[in-house]
Parts: C-alpha cells; sequence; structure tokens
C-alpha cells in the first residue's frame, strides 16, 4: 500500500550560554539517528540557515520558517541540543500550523568540578510553558538518551501523528449518491464539516458511476485486466456468473477513477440499492480491494465512517487495511467480545491464514445479488474507531481488542473481544455514536487520541485504553 512521504522539519536548538560545539555534536548524531530511522520519513534541517545549523538567533527565525513552509512539513521537531531557546521554539511553531515534537537528551552527570554540559530537561519545562502561553498545542518525547527506546518510539508515534493530522486536514470525501432514505443514522453536515475542519464531500450520481463502469467494461484498460485477475486469482468465484466478476473490476476501477479525476481521497457509497437495478451487483468486493490499496470505501454514504477509515489508515502507516464494520451482535459465549461484520466489503489482505474467500451472493436482499465477500478475519490485535457528533460537537471514540473464535456467519466478519464490553456499549449508545466503526491490525488508540490535540474542536473518547494506559504508551 503506497504511502507519501512524510516530511519533518528538524530545527534543533542551544542557548548561548552552554558549548556550542558540544551541541552541533549533539545535533549531528540526532540527524544520522533520524536518517536511519524511518524510510517514509524525510528530515528538512537548518544545516544551510547559519553555519552551526542550530536554532538561537532571532534574525534566523524568518529563514527557518520560509524554509519549512517551501517545504511542506507534516510536522516540526526541536531537540534540544542544551537549554535552547524557548523563545524562538514558539516563534517558529507559531507560524507553521503543524504538530510540534520537542525532546532533549538525557544529561550527563555534572564534571569534576560541578560544570553541566546542556541542562535540557530544565529547557525543555521553559519550552512546554511558552508554547502554552502562544496557545500552540505540541507532544514531547520524555528526556531520554538518543539511542533509547523511548526516543525511538516517541518520534514513530509523532510521525503518524503527524499522518493523521494532514489527511483529516485535507480530506476529501467522493460520496456516490445520497445516504438511504431509512438510514437516519448517516445523516452528515456537509456545510459544518466544511467549516469546522475543512472537510470536503464531493458528490456524484449512481448514474455517473454506472456509465464510467459500463465504459470500462467495453474498453477494458489495464487497471481493469489486472483487478479481474487478482479477483479471479484471490476468491472462489465459481458460485457467480462470469459478468459478474468483470463487473465488479470494472466497478472497482471506475471508483479508482473518479477518485482521481476529483483529488479524493477516500469513498462513501450507497452500496444498495439502485445499484443493483443499474449493475446488477453489489460492490462490496470492489469496496474491498479498493481499501486494500489504500482507498477505503464506506458503505451506505457513511461520511463520518469515511473520516474515521481515513483517520485509521494514517494512524497504523498504511501498514494494514482499514475495513468498515457493523457493531452487529454480543458473542454467545463470551460477554466481552462483539460480532464486526458486514455484508462483505472486508479488505481480502486481512483474511484469515487458514481460508479462501468465496464470490458470493448477498443473503437479504431480495435479488440476491452476487459481490459480496465470503470469509472471517484472522487473529491479531485490533484498533477500532468512529468520528461522529451531533449538536455541532464532534468526538473519536476510540478502542482496541483482539480478534477471537466464534460462530460462522455470513459476510465478512471478524469476533472481537475486549477488556469490558458492557463500557464499551455504554459510551456506544449514550454518545454521538451509531452502529458503524471502522477497524485495522495494531494497537494505535494512542495515536489517533494525540493527533486530536491538533485538530481543534475533535474530543478524543477512549474506552479501552483508558486515559492512564494512554498516557504510559505516549511517554514510553
Amino acid at each position: 500500500m503506497h504511502r507519501e512521504k512524510i516530511v519533518i522539519g528538524l530545527a534543533s536548538t542551544r542557548r548561548e550560554v552552554f558549548n556550542a560545539k558540544a551541541a552541533q555534536d549533539q545535533k549531528d548524531m540526532i540527524i544520522g539517528k533520524l536518517h536511519r530511522m524511518e524510510p517514509h520519513v524525510q528530515v528538512v534541517n537548518i544545516d544551510d540557515i547559519n553555519a552551526e545549523g542550530l536554532l538561537f538567533s532571532e534574525s534566523d527565525v524568518p529563514k527557518v520558517v520560509e524554509k519549512f513552509k517551501k517545504a511542506g512539513v507534516a510536522g516540526v521537531f526541536f531537540p534540544h541540543c542544551n537549554f535552547g531557546s524557548e523563545d524562538l521554539v514558539a516563534k517558529v511553531a507559531s507560524q507553521l500550523d503543524v504538530p510540534v515534537l520537542i525532546w532533549g537528551p538525557r544529561d550527563d552527570a555534572p564534571s569534576r568540578d560541578g560544570q553541566r554540559s546542556r541542562d535540557t530537561q530544565c529547557g525543555l519545562f521553559a519550552t512546554g510553558k511558552v508554547l502554552r502561553r502562544f496557545n500552540i498545542p505540541f507532544s514531547y518525547i520524555v528526556n531520554c538518551r538518543l539511542n533509547e527506546r523511548p526516543f525511538a518510539r516517541g518520534f514513530s508515534q509523532f510521525t503518524a501523528v503527524c499522518g493523521v493530522v494532514r489527511a483529516f486536514r485535507n480530506l476529501r470525501i467522493l460520496q456516490i449518491a445520497p445516504r438511504p432514505a431509512g438510514f437516519w443514522t448517516m445523516i452528515a453536515n456537509e456545510g459544518e464539516l466544511l467549516e469546522r475542519f475543512g472537510i470536503q464531500v464531493t458528490p456524484v450520481t449512481l448514474s455517473e458511476v454506472a456509465t464510467e463502469t459500463k465504459r470500462i467494461l467495453k474498453e477494458k484498460n489495464a487497471e481493469y485486466e489486472r483487478t479481474y485477475a487478482y479477483i479471479q486469482s484471490a476468491m472462489d468465484c465459481t458460485h457467480v456468473p462470469e459478468e459478474a466478476v468483470a463487473s465488479l473490476a470494472a466497478l472497482k476501477t471506475a471508483i479508482q477513477k473518479l477518485c482521481a479525476d476529483t483529488g479524493c481521497s477516500a469513498v462513501a457509497i450507497q452500496c444498495w440499492n439502485e445499484l443493483q437495478e443499474l449493475l446488477g451487483i453489489m460492490p462490496c468486493v470492489a469496496n474491498g480491494i479498493l481499501a486494500d490499496e489504500g482507498l477505503p470505501v464506506t458503505c451506505e454514504t457513511d461520511i463520518h465512517g469515511a473520516i474515521s477509515a481515513i483517520m485509521l489508515q494514517e494512524a497504523v502507516k498504511r501498514h494494514s487495511a482499514v475495513f468498515l464494520a457493523d457493531l452487529t451482535i454480543r458473542h454467545p459465549e463470551n460477554d466481552n467480545a462483539e460480532l464486526l461484520w458486514h455484508c462483505g466489503n472486508f479488505p481480502l489482505s486481512l483474511i484469515a491464514e487458514d481460508q479462501k474467500a468465496t464470490l458470493g451472493r448477498h443473503f437479504i436482499m431480495p435479488s440476491h445479488c452476487p459481490g459480496t465477500g465470503e470469509f472471517s478475519l484472522r487473529h491479531g490485535h485490533i484498533t477500532v474507531c468512529r468520528f461522529d457528533g451531533d449538536h455541532g460537537e464532534y468526538s473519536l471514540f476510540l478502542g482496541e481488542g483482539k480478534a477471537v473464535d466464534g460462530p460462522k456467519t455470513k459476510g465478512t466478519y471478524v469476533w472481537f473481544q475486549v477488556g469490558d464490553w458492557p463500557l464499551w456499549e455504554r459510551k456506544l449508545v449514550m454518545g454521538p455514536y451509531v452502529h458503524h466503526v471502522a477497524g485495522t491490525y495494531g494497537q494505535v488508540a494512542h495515536i489517533l487520541y494525540e493527533a486530536c490535540r491538533y485538530i481543534p474542536g475533535l474530543n478524543p473518547d477512549p474506552a479501552q485504553p483508558d486515559m492512564e494506559e494512554i498516557e504510559r504508551r505516549l511517554r514510553n
């Protein structure tokens, strides 16, 4: 799954009263460490701003800001190579409106004559205070040594947070047709999403999608051929006619093209029942393939679900595909397990190891149209989230659990065990949430929680892990 590089501005800082050469040496070690850490991160430093490559002079602030804006940084990291210049950090950060990370290396013991070389921890306290005065949200890595685990983990967490914030701020959703008439749960305020968060919704009709699908069916371009071959190889297609496979491949290719043409990075589709009249298929398998390729598609025109999926996809750095599921029924024997289910739209990459997916027909729709996937998901840790709101207030529900065994059912599904299901149920029923959640493999609730720090008007609402566990992860 392709992931665009995250560009991080690196503005190492020092204070005049401490040894400049020692600060430079520390800065060089930090740069070397960062270049070795994450292949999808591009670090832009300030070595060309002054002879030291350090932020310590007021006159350099505009130059640093200009360079980072030109580079399109998604976040800025301010290592304190000694005490640092808290005022300059705040002045740079205040002009960029991106996530901010501060850290300083743990100090060595004082020398024999009592001298100290850095006092970095003291400087972090000062910078934190000044950033708060500027109303600048920020993250930090606990005062530790460069080669210790908290540094690597903290920087990796920060780059994930930057990815979530960048995707959220630049989100454009392709809305294919209005929501199904009876689904009041899927009501979304398009104007409010634009005004509050800058999220754009681009509507197209099912007729437009059907026309493009039929054109691709006739022309059979390279992307269509690739998708058709993939469905045939990845799924048991013996239960549906060949033309259904062809239509699914064409529909997937059509949605992909419409997103490329409109600059959309997620889709909310009215998956029934007009689509069945136009094309004779359910879109479920096409939706799952698109999710595997980094383009989440949510059912029943769930715009808030699409927002949830994009945030979760970036939180795991696209290492795992995202699925949209109904919170359906409690496990008949496990009081803390819930069925995450949908008609057949889950990404094929998440299938249980001992299975081959079946291309089937929808078991509820009167037409029994083909196009659904039939399989369960693999075991492992799962994070779910739900962006939702009402009355102008928005929250992000967060939770983690694990896939467990349970009874077989139709469609695509996974039995999901948590620590205290009644706690989850109360939050979901009483909060501004619906029966849809986005899910993926990994434990990233703390990443989403921290991302909310940089999204004004979005309140994190964790179930499990709770606040104490999230804070522990963020500092360790």
